[in-house]
């Protein structure tokens, strides 16, 4: 039975986490409602609130068609990464290929700063027709994840036992039947974790976007909100407006899939 003491602790250390998490958002949310001088003042609370902020986020810039890009090319991007991923992991662990030099090549692949692959990813997009447009993006980022989406698949695949496989062997199926119609419903809290984390790593990315998109039609919101810094002033309170309005949708998302994601990565971390 948990002491009063002790109770009294574990809720005081969840309070400080949550501040800790939701101050950023909340003064976040403040600025969005503070003129430009109230934002220099340095107060938490706006001393004057206004909602022009809001309106002019998005009359401004092409806010609308930034935050549909993000979401777009972030989903369409990680179901590429779990397609690709999925199947190699499985042959790598079931199969053998490539189980000494894989976890290592993609490992290696991943710690390389974003700017090493900048200037190749835009000539290679170029050169294939792709620069500027969505599927180009989304077979970047796709991609991209593969070595995030390996690690956090592989535990899930690893807790699949044979024995389940080799029946399935027996009635008839094959790898690729086992793998869709067996073990991938069997690590669906897996996919799922999986693939919500490697989207929030695509929506969030801004380096890549801003080298690969030329066009207003074509940016990210991370690109699109760099835009409300000008030569001389920063629009801090339509910058927060923006950033708000930009991680709704995937915090909708996220939201949504929360009971996933939670699953996912508790069972990933037991063995």
């Amino acid at each position: 039975m948990t002491r009063p003491s002790t109770r009294a602790l574990q809720i005081l250390a969840a309070a400080v986490a949550v501040t800790f998490f939701l101050l950023p958002l909340a003064y976040l949310l403040s600025v969005s409602f503070k003129r430009k001088d109230d934002v220099l003042s340095g107060n938490f609370l706006p001393t004057d609130p206004t909602l022009a902020n809001w309106p002019a986020a998005f009359e401004s810039t092409s806010l609308t068609i930034f935050i549909f890009n993000s979401v777009l090319i972030s989903v369409f991007a990680g179901l590429v990464t779990i397609a690709i991923t999925l199947p190699a992991s499985y042959a790598m662990i079931r199969l053998g290929i490539g189980k000494k030099a894989l976890p290592q090549v993609t490992l290696a692949s991943y710690v390389a700063p974003p700017i090493v692959g900048l200037i190749p990813f835009f000539f290679l997009l170029k050169t294939v027709g792709l620069l500027n447009t969505y599927p180009g993006l989304i077979l970047i980022y796709g991609f991209l994840n593969i070595p995030v989406a390996f690690w956090l698949l592989t535990p899930f695949l690893r807790r699949v036992p044979a024995e389940i496989e080799e029946a399935a062997a027996l009635d008839g199926a094959g790898r690729l039947r086992t793998l869709v119609s067996v073990v991938a419903p069997m690590i669906a809290p897996g996919i799922a974790a999986t693939t919500i984390i490697v989207v929030i790593l695509t929506f969030n990315e801004f380096l890549l976007a801003s080298g690969l998109t030329l066009s207003d039609g074509m940016r990210t919101l991370t690109v699109g909100i760099s835009l409300f810094q000008g030569d001389r002033l920063v629009n801090f309170g339509q910058m927060a407006a923006a950033s708000l309005a930009g991680i709704l949708p995937i915090y909708v998302i996220a939201l949504l899939m929360q009971k996933h994601l939670v699953q996912g990565l508790a069972h990933g971390g037991v063995k």
